[in-house]
């Protein structure tokens, strides 16, 4: 069966390397019988390939259009996956990738079989984005950081803060962690000799890298968690630790990774680490989530939400 999968790969790949084939050169470049590629033509067939041939003394094997993807790399829904996968960078957080998602889902729609480039078709039409109206980082600069922190490579860039002072650091970078909509990197600062959280796309790398580094633990072992700690809560002027009395799932569906950091307690209830610019604003926040809440900290809030009950309460007196 190993054999027979080979040859069909083999055999594809010729069919795609130009247009027209005889059997016996086909038979000639696979080293079987011309009844082993008829057979083998049947097969790619019933897989979907339309595979067109003609007789007499000219004819000869034609690989038609819409059967270039090979099955044997890819099934139906790999394909679709790959497909909506495209469809989504294209109108991503990732500056610059756009046109060639675009340009790879036009030639892979071209390769498919037509009952799977219908639905792909159908997902396209149906799908309206509202990604990439944020700030947005650019492929090659994923593509550096990615690359040195496979290498274990100290990366040195430039970076505008978010009161845009500009800096030139040096780090150990440990994982890029995307939130759904900005791109940060996790790194440990040289200088500052403490972990920190960049936003990539205010990041300009330098080139070349610095010496290679031994990686360390992130903080609480979670790259992930502490990079949302962070986004989510400490970035604010006012931290916040909340108890809602809700299942952890229906928050998650409610609340996008900006809001803060989520983690169950128990079947009915959850943790929710958030922050903001001001007590006020965070108290409006959480009123606007309609679960009943406690405050853990910090006791001020506490304190505003007692005040705004006394005067919301004499609004109704």
């Amino acid at each position: 069966m190993l054999e027979t999968s080979v040859r069909l790969l083999r055999l594809l790949s010729l069919l795609q390397a130009r247009p027209d084939w005889s059997g016996a050169e086909l038979a000639d470049r696979l080293e079987v019988t011309t009844r082993t590629v008829r057979n083998d033509i049947e097969r790619l067939r019933i897989l979907g390939y339309q595979v067109q041939s003609t007789t007499g003394t000219a004819g000869g094997y034609r690989l038609g259009a819409g059967a270039a993807l090979p099955p044997l790399l890819l099934d139906d829904e790999e394909a679709i996956a790959v497909a909506v996968s495209l469809h989504a960078a294209a109108g991503g957080t990732v500056t610059g990738i756009e046109e060639t998602s675009l340009r790879a889902l036009v030639k892979l729609q071209q390769m498919l079989p037509s009952r799977l480039r219908h639905r792909i078709e159908a997902v396209g039409a149906a799908t309206v984005s509202v990604a990439g109206r944020g700030p947005t980082v650019s492929a090659e600069t994923l593509a550096t950081i990615a690359a040195a922190i496979r290498d274990h490579e100290q990366l040195r860039f430039d970076y505008s803060g978010h009161d845009g002072t500009a800096s030139e650091r040096a780090a150990e970078p440990h994982r890029l962690v995307y939130t759904g909509r900005r791109w940060y990197l996790l790194a440990w600062d040289n200088d500052r000799r403490d972990w920190r959280t960049f936003r990539a796309d205010r990041i300009r790398p330098r080139t070349p890298n610095g010496p290679r580094f031994t990686p360390r633990q992130p903080p609480g072992g979670d790259a992930a968690v502490h990079v949302m700690r962070g986004v989510g809560s400490k970035a604010w002027k006012h931290q916040a630790r909340v108890r809602l009395h809700a299942p952890v799932e229906t928050l998650a569906e409610r609340l996008t990774p900006a809001a803060g950091l989520l983690q169950s307690v128990d079947e009915h209830s959850c943790v929710l680490e958030t922050g903001g610019d001001s007590l006020h604003e965070l108290a409006a926040f959480l009123g606007s989530l309609d679960v009943a809440f406690t405050v853990i900290e910090p006791p001020a809030l506490r304190n505003l939400l007692r005040a705004l009950a006394d005067r919301y309460g004499a609004a109704t007196r």
